[in-house]
């Protein structure tokens, strides 16, 4: 059986560290303990359950997610990852689990409350998908449950929460893309009044261009469906037909993007290179292959249902939010312009 020992050596760390990670400690960075989770997890070493406290402990888990009202109601392939990683963390700890979707208009404003928040059979809640901060209050007022945002953000810190560093992935992945060569990167999939994490995107987009030296930016506003994908990229390659690249806020918009490049004409990634954003499961099955950013959506709700028990075992604790790290995987959607033209 693996010991704590092969865990922090395959993690990178002390023996010290890995202990802290492992039993919950505060003072560990974010990415330290998401690499002796991993670890933990690859070598199957068993992490023992936190001891909750007998005045509240926690046997039923509850799930919000948002759900837009426009779109089927079918499994969301961000989102199904994530709630996953809640289900899989909560069978691991004893915990039943409850699902529900809220469904929200367009902006963000909840049409129909779940039974799950009026039917008082939790005790804790996690809240998946940014709300406005009016629908968190509303959700707060009908219960006194400690909740916990996944990639959620609360202004003023009134919540602990797990999210993406969006900036630093978008960031990145303009970098990759500059450092392939290109110097006219388009952006599609934000707007002006995106979630906070698509604007974090947005920023890292423009700072990454700054920092380059790279001045003209080629932003063409969309929602982030195929769809709106498909209609930004007519409209963007029509008025700059000199880009050679497209930074897409997420993978399910870049793929409207794919289908309108073979619709124009355009070999990706011949003569259009298309990063995405998030690693959905289709995006390495598609041709070509989606070079994108991934992120840890499974371990978001692992470590989101770690902060509840946290959560439940100290409720004085300042609220706290852990930021996860993103990794490029380059496949095949990215070509460097020092590269011949495939044929």
């Amino acid at each position: 059986m693996a010991t704590l020992r092969d865990v922090a050596e395959l993690a990178g760390v002390s023996v010290g560290t890995a202990s802290q990670a492992l039993n919950h400690r505060p003072g560990v960075a974010p990415e330290t303990r998401l690499r002796v989770l991993q670890a933990a997890s690859e070598l199957g070493y068993l992490i023992k359950q936190p001891a909750l406290s007998q005045a509240s402990p926690i046997s039923i888990v509850g799930l919000l997610v948002k759900h837009d009202i426009e779109t089927p109601l079918i499994v969301n392939p961000f989102y199904s990852h994530v709630q996953a990683g809640v289900e899989s963390e909560c069978r691991r700890f004893g915990m039943a689990l409850m699902y529900s979707n809220v469904e929200v208009d367009d902006k963000n404003r909840p049409i129909e409350w779940p039974a799950l928040l009026s039917e008082q059979r939790i005790d804790g809640l996690i809240v998946a998908g940014t709300f406005i901060e009016d629908t968190l209050d509303k959700i707060k007022r009908r219960t006194e449950l400690p909740i916990i945002l996944l990639d959620g953000y609360a202004p003023d810190c009134l919540y602990d929460s797990v999210v993406t560093d969006n900036f630093q992935g978008a960031f990145n992945a303009t970098q990759y893309l500059i450092e392939q060569g290109h110097t006219c990167i388009g952006l599609i999939g934000s707007t002006e009044d995106s979630t906070p994490s698509i604007r974090e995107r947005r920023e890292g987009y423009i700072k990454a261009l700054m920092a380059a030296g790279i001045h003209d930016t080629y932003i063409e506003e969309s929602r982030l469906i195929r769809e709106a994908g498909y209609e930004a990229v007519l409209r963007l390659l029509q008025r700059a037909p000199q880009i050679t690249a497209i930074f897409v806020c997420n993978d399910e918009t870049a793929m409207g993007v794919l289908k309108a490049a073979r619709d124009m004409g355009r070999n990706v990634p011949g003569n259009l290179s298309v990063m995405g954003f998030d690693d959905l499961l289709m995006s390495g099955e598609i041709s070509p292959a989606l070079t994108t950013v991934h992120v840890y959506k499974e371990w978001m709700g692992k470590i989101g249902v770690h902060r509840l028990l946290e959560r439940v075992q100290n409720p004085e604790m300042p609220q706290t939010t852990t930021v996860l790290p993103t990794r490029i995987i380059v496949r095949e959607s990215v070509r460097s312009l020092a590269e011949p033209v495939p044929q």
